[in-house]
Parts: C-alpha cells; structure tokens; sequence
C-alpha cells in the first residue's frame, strides 16, 4: 500500500533505528500525517531540547519517539517521562491547543527499540519494536480533532512570526485591514514540501526552487534557526542580493532560534552578508578578496571594466581567477534569491565552505532581473581535474534528505494574481507578436502548479493552464471580489497618475483600516524611481501620511517603517511583500526597442506583481499602458488560464528560454526512457513485437495519448 506518511529528514544522531521507524509506520494501512526525524527543538530554560522523532497525525494527534540504537535501553522511563513534559509545556503555550486547562491534543510518547523485543516496558512508559509498534500506535484515538492545523503550527514555529509587525486596531470586520489580519493568521502551516525544504540537509549542495510566494525567504530562516540549534558550533552565513532582506532574515531567524533554544542567536556563529560587500559593509565577495588579498572592485569600477549589466559577474570571475588556495570558514550558506546572482559567486560560496560543502541556493527564475539563466548543478559547479562534475545530483532515495526540492504551493499570491503575472510575464496573450519568453522544459509548468485545463503540453500544440485550489489556496481570493484584488489603470498623464495613487493610499489608511506599513508603491525602472515618486510623496505628506524611498531616506538594510508607506524601485523590492501593492510607470514595462531586454522589463512587472498579499494596483500612463491593460482583460476574461499555443523548437529559438536546470541524472532518466520507447517503437516495426502482443490496458492507454 502506497504510505500515507510524509517523512522529514532532520539530523539525526540514530539513523538505523530513525530509518526502521519511519519503514514502520510507512506500511500502516491508513495513517496519515508527517513523520519528522531529529525535529522539533524545543526551547526549554536549559536550552535546545531535540525530539528524536515526532509523529504528527490528524488521527493521533503528537505521537514522540524516543529511539534507541542497539540494546541498551538506560533510563527510557526518565527519558519518555522528560519527552512528555518538554512537548507539553511548548503546546501550552498556544491558546488554539487550550481548551479550559487541558491540551486540546493528545501527546503519547514511546521508546523504539527496534534491536529489542517489544514486550518490554511499562504502560506508561512502552517499549515497542517493528513488531509491537503498529499495535499501540492503533490504540491511540483523537476523536475530536478540530485543533490538529494549530498542532502543526505550534510544531513548526510559525505562529509567532506570521502575524504581522504589531498589533492593529480593527473596528470594522469587512475592511481591509480585517482581510489582511485573517489572511496572516491562515498561513500558518507549512507544507510537506516547505517542510523538508526547512529540516532536511544534504551533506553537499541543495536546490530550493519556488515560484514568488512560495515561501523561500521564511523556509530559508527556519532553516539556518534549524542548523543552528541543531549544530551551536557551526559557522553559518546567509547571503542575498537585496540588502533590504537582511532586516526580514533578521527578524525571522531570532523568532525561529528563540522558539527551538530559549535564547538569542548566537551572532557570532550567524553572518548576514549581502552578496557584494564593501569596506563599510560586509559580503561574501568583498570578504572573500580581503581575506585572500585580491583586487576589490566596487560597482562603478566593475561597470568600467567588465561593462553595464557584467559588474558583478566580472568582479566575482576575476576573483576566482586570481585565487590560487582558498580559506574556508562556513560550516553551511544559504543563498536566497540566487537567480539574481552570477554562477562564478556560487562557486566563490561554494569554495568557502568546509567539507562536505554544505551550500544552500534558494531561486525563482522568472523572478531574474537579469539577462542571466542559472545553468543546471553539474555545470554551474564546473568539473574536477578528472573531468568529472565537482557537485551531481543523484537521483531521490528514500529515507535519504532530498537535494532538489521544488515548492509549487504559493501562499501569498492569489490564483488571478498570480495568473496575471504569468501570462504578462511570458507575454501569453500579447498582441500582435504573443510570446516573449517560455520555460525549457514544457514539464516546468506542471511542476510549479498547473495543470492542463484543455488541450495538449506539447510543443505545437494548444494548451489551456490553470492553477488549482491545491497549489493556490481559495482563502488567498475569497477575502475580495475579483475586480478588487487586482486593477489596471491607464492615465493620460504623470500627474493625474500622482493624484490617484495618493488618493487611494490615503482612503487605505484612513478609512480601510490599512496600516502605512502595509502598503508599497513600486516602480519598475530602478534607475528613475527617486525622480518619478517626489509628487506622489508631497501630495501624501501634506495629508499627513509619511513615506520612505528605500535605501535612500532609509538605511540600505531597511524596507519597512512603522507608520511609513514604502516607496521603492523594483531592485529593493525583492523578496519583500505586502497587503496593498501599487505598480507606478508600469507601461514602461510593455515593450522594449531591444528584443534582448523585453524578458527583462516584463519580469520586473512580473516581480512587482507578486510581491501582493492580498491587493494590487498596476497603474501607468499613455497607449502603452492601454495595451497592457488590454492584456490583462484578456486574461480576465479567460478566468485567468493561460491559453495559448505551445511554441515547437523553431520557434522557441526566437525566445528567451527559461531552463529547466535539469540535473545529469534526471537529463540519463529522461534519454533512458526516450531510449526505451525508441526501441519499443522499432520493435513494433520490425515485427519482433505485434500490437496484438501488448496487453489491452496498454494498448488503450497508447490510444488515449495518441489521440486514436
């Protein structure tokens, strides 16, 4: 029977008796749930207290293990007796699990001994093995389990930092600010997928994949507050792109520590770097060529030298190139944003790090503000002196971390917002010339949520995508009609643009229950944004609402300001989000006079789009705006599929492609099956098989997919 038990791969310091438990309770007829291994870590006043293994269940509710290798049982009484109390004391803490003085969810605990009989122990305190375990896990009942998403919650440290920056005032339940409290307290839980993106740990280098909201900025943190209550000795460095994520990853990562330990990271054991660095602010690179004694370039030197667009990619190349022996000092990196990031800086991490190079890279490629495409593992990490690739990624073996992990579920985007940044992203429904740009692999689009609606994912052919409640959850839309969650506006003018924008912040504010902090203006062109947004800004201030440019009124690491309306270009604006999203300019964003940059400015759109929680407002100025709001109804009036014909290989030429990054193994998986239906197909013709020979089952399927 296919296991109904998703198992998360944690550290673990017991991995024979770890890996026949999670054997175990795979082969239980109808449980469902999620086995963690070495997770959580409780913060308990003597410190990080780790659980050798949590089952959580919707049907038993928090079943923890106490696992012992080999024979020697020791104190397991003293040791289920201390699991029981830390595991109870934490979900007490959270008033969705209370109900008057007693937990609201069961908590059984027992010692696995699988090298042992398992008619040992107590009742209170049992000892199963392989054996006995199935029987006593089928005793335990929870009948009334309306409080099971809270258990999840309360196990993965995310109630604490999903409620907002502070507390609001809440008159009216219908405005907007009661809409964006309830969505905060909805995403709660993460998923199976976020789930062993956070825990588990390849001993080499891990790919987080996600479309924008999927979650990679918070799976990022829990994971570095993971390693390190797990391993308080490691060095850990966490790098980005956009220096205005550090105060996010900040924030994140002492809530996550301060859950799992009791304490306060451990700064000195925790670097937030950004990517460039300088003599004023650390970074990887700037760090890397002051500790190997090398030429440092700042921006305008490396534009002067490697040329606009090649700054850092040159400065990070011609540092790898000068090296000839480097110190490494990480125990683990973690790259957010990587898709922003040359391949010669992820090798530059790569080489920082101690043995068995622990690097982390977390990447949306459709979120590339640059002409760049990161290159599949193999071929970004280079090859040894034998020819060999220095980093493969081998194909998923059970019970084994995962080097390759995709999140498909998107929890900040809505489907029509989302939708809408695809299909003006790819440029689905652009007229005359349609398409600008497309996934590699036709596959990718399945693997980031969509499935086919109508028609055929083939090249040639035409295909209807939508995204499915199961990958863009229906409370994300529900909170608002349709019309109101996302709008276009075309102006005839910069200045009619400046007074409607600042019209509606200021309605948000004092009337919708919005917070300043809520709401970000965003305008594409990064390098016009201090010019464009000054009128917009007076306009705001005289109704006594205060705003920021961020990087420029405001420290280069900070985003939000309490009482403050964000204004940024679309550079700062990565990796950050919020409630109410207004896109400035956006017809700046429609076409281009070079080919080679229109991918590029309809990701920016495509980035500003999704950086929504909950509402957007794209507004710009002119016929090119009319046009791109024509788009857009295009995509309304479709429901917000993306219909379109799949373009063949001619015509992908002409395209940006955007790859697939296929690993080396899954590239042999992918020509052993096409080998394997080569020689089934000439066998066919050969006559050494007959049609007739093949079983009916397989010859309807045949049928069904050849449409005969």
């Amino acid at each position: 029977m296919h296991p109904m038990i998703d198992t998360v791969w944690g550290s673990t310091q017991k991995p024979v008796s770890a890996r026949q438990l999670a054997e175990t309770l795979s082969r239980l007829p109808n449980l469902a749930g999620t086995l963690y291994i070495g997770y959580p870590i409780i913060g308990t006043p003597e410190g990080a207290f780790p659980i050798d293994a949590l089952l959580l269940s919707p049907e038993k509710g928090a079943v923890a293990f106490d696992l012992v290798e080999g024979r020697e049982l020791g104190a397991f009484e003293d040791r289920q007796d201390n699991l029981f109390a830390k595991l109870h004391s934490k979900l007490l803490q959270y008033p969705a699990l209370v109900q008057r003085r007693a937990l609201a969810a069961p908590i059984s605990t027992f010692t696995f001994a699988p090298a042992l009989p398992g008619t040992i122990g107590t009742d209170s305190a049992p000892v199963t093995d392989a054996t006995s375990l199935p029987e006593a896990i089928a005793d335990i009942a929870w009948a009334n389990n309306a409080s099971f998403p809270a258990l999840a919650s309360a196990v993965q440290s995310l109630t604490t930092i999903r409620k907002g920056r502070r507390k609001r005032k809440i008159e009216s339940e219908h405005s907007r600010g009661a809409k964006l409290h309830a969505l905060n307290e909805s995403i709660a839980t993460l998923d199976a997928n976020q789930n062993a993106a956070v825990v588990e740990t390849v001993s080499g280098v891990q790919r987080i994949r996600g479309l924008a909201g999927s979650g990679k900025t918070i799976v990022l943190a829990l994971k570095v507050a993971y390693l390190h209550a797990q391993n308080p000795e490691w060095m850990i460095a966490v790098t980005f792109n956009t220096r205005s994520l550090k105060g996010q990853f900040e924030r994140l990562i002492t809530s996550f520590v301060y859950e799992q330990t009791s304490e306060e990271p451990d700064w000195s054991r925790i670097h937030m770097v950004n990517s460039w660095g300088s003599p004023s602010s650390p970074g990887i690179y700037y760090n890397f060529t002051r500790d190997h004694e090398l030429t440092y370039r700042d921006f305008r030197s490396a534009q002067g030298i490697f040329g606009e667009g090649k700054e850092f990619s040159g400065a990070t190349e011609e540092a790898m190139n000068q090296v000839t022996r480097v110190k490494a000092i990480y125990d683990a990196i973690l790259v957010d944003e990587a898709q922003d990031l040359p391949s010669s800086f992820l090798r530059m991490c790569y080489l920082l790090l101690k043995l068995p190079h622990r690097l982390v890279y977390a990447y949306d490629e459709l979120q590339s503000l640059t002409n760049a495409s990161l290159p599949g593992p193999e071929e970004l990490f280079g090859n040894d002196a034998a020819g060999n690739p220095i980093v493969e990624f081998s194909a998923p073996v059970v019970g084994e971390p995962r080097q390759d992990i995709i999140l498909e579920k998107c929890y900040r985007n809505s489907r029509p917002v989302l939708a809408t940044a695809h299909a003006l992203g790819f440029g689905i429904y652009r007229k005359p010339d349609g398409l600008i740009q497309i996934f590699e692999q036709n596959q990718l689009w399945v693997d980031v949520g969509y499935r086919v609606h109508d028609g055929k994912l083939e090249d040639g052919q035409f295909v209807s995508l939508e995204r499915t409640s199961e990958t863009s959850p229906l409370f994300l839309e529900n909170h608002s009609i349709i019309d109101d969650i996302i709008q276009f506006h075309a102006f005839q003018n910069q200045s009619q643009q400046d007074e409607w924008l600042a019209k509606s912040i200021i309605q948000n504010i004092q009337q919708d229950e919005l917070l300043a902090e809520d709401i970000v203006v965003i305008n594409p062109d990064p390098y016009r944004t201090r010019k464009v947004v000054g009128n917009a800004r007076n306009i705001l201030l005289q109704a006594g609402i205060n705003s920021s440019l961020a990087g420029v009124s405001t420290s280069p690491d900070v985003f939000f300001e309490k009482d403050v309306v964000t204004f940024t270009g679309i550079f700062r604006a990565k990796g950050n989000e919020a409630g109410m999203v207004y896109i400035i300019n956006a017809d700046d964003c429609f076409d281009s006079f070079i080919p080679t940059t229109r991918a590029l400015i309809r990701n920016r759109l495509f980035t500003a789009i999704t950086r929504s929680k909950a509402w957007v407002r794209v507004l710009g100025i002119g016929s090119k705006m009319q046009a791109l709001r024509e788009e857009f109804e295009r995509v309304k009036e479709r429901q917000f599929r993306l219909d379109f014909d799949y373009p063949d290989e001619k015509t992908k030429k002409a395209l940006r492609i955007i790859n697939r990054d296929l690993t080396r193994t899954e590239r042999k998986r992918l020509d052993a099956k096409v080998g394997d239906l080569t020689s089934a197909i000439e066998a066919l013709e050969n006559g050494e098989v007959r049609v007739e020979d093949l079983p009916e089952s397989l010859r309807r399927r045949l049928r069904e997919i050849f449409g005969q």
